[in-house]
């Protein structure tokens, strides 16, 4: 279902505060180009706040199986990510790279960017996306272990502010096993090759 017909009360009301925001800022709402304007700015941020409709634990419990005596770490890397920063309400993206050592359970690989998704697209810091991720994983898996790292560029830092464009922002966190230097120069080492 599209979100304009999942609800069209929201995005009617939306619609209206950003034509007054538009207002607000001097310029005509009702002009030919930006006549649809704030529909188009509603819907848009209704798709890319979707993940507060998500369940994240939901979608790894779906593909949770057994493993095969598999001790060793399971990577998926370079995943894509678009998210809006809470304090200015404009994009931050980047990679996020996770790893996990299975203890009992694996989850389907293609359910690991899907908990990415879930919690970049909602109102973010990095910070806390890098620890919602990690805790996502290791509460629902039980893993050894969880690692996270992202690497970001934020738009609030580039347009705004000190306007440093070539600048980026990593985070990690982790869990278990990880605790152990050996084992994240590893990860580390395996995510940048």
């Amino acid at each position: 279902m599209k979100l304009e017909e999942k609800s069209p009360e929201i995005t009617r009301q939306l619609s209206a505060h950003y034509k007054e925001i538009i207002r607000l800022l001097g310029e005509d709402p009702d002009r030919e180009g930006l006549r649809r304007s704030p529909e188009r700015v509603a819907k848009a941020m209704q798709f890319m706040l979707q993940g507060y409709d998500e369940d994240p634990v939901e979608v790894l419990q779906a593909a949770m199986f057994l493993e095969e005596d598999y001790k060793q770490m399971v990577i998926v890397k370079d995943i894509d990510f678009f998210s809006l920063c809470e304090h200015h309400i404009l994009p931050f993206f980047g990679k996020v790279h996770v790893a996990y050592i299975p203890r009992k359970y694996i989850t389907g690989l293609s359910k690991i960017p899907r908990v990415v998704d879930i919690f970049a697209r909602r109102l973010q810091i990095q910070e806390r996306l890098t620890l919602q991720i990690k805790e996502c994983i290791q509460q629902t898996l039980n893993p050894l272990g969880v690692m996270v790292v992202i690497e970001a560029q934020h738009m609030c830092m580039q347009m705004r502010g000190v306007e440093k464009q070539n600048s980026l922002t990593t985070t990690s966190d982790f869990t278990g096993s990880f605790q152990q230097a050996k084992t994240r120069e590893e990860f580390m080492t395996l995510i940048k090759k």
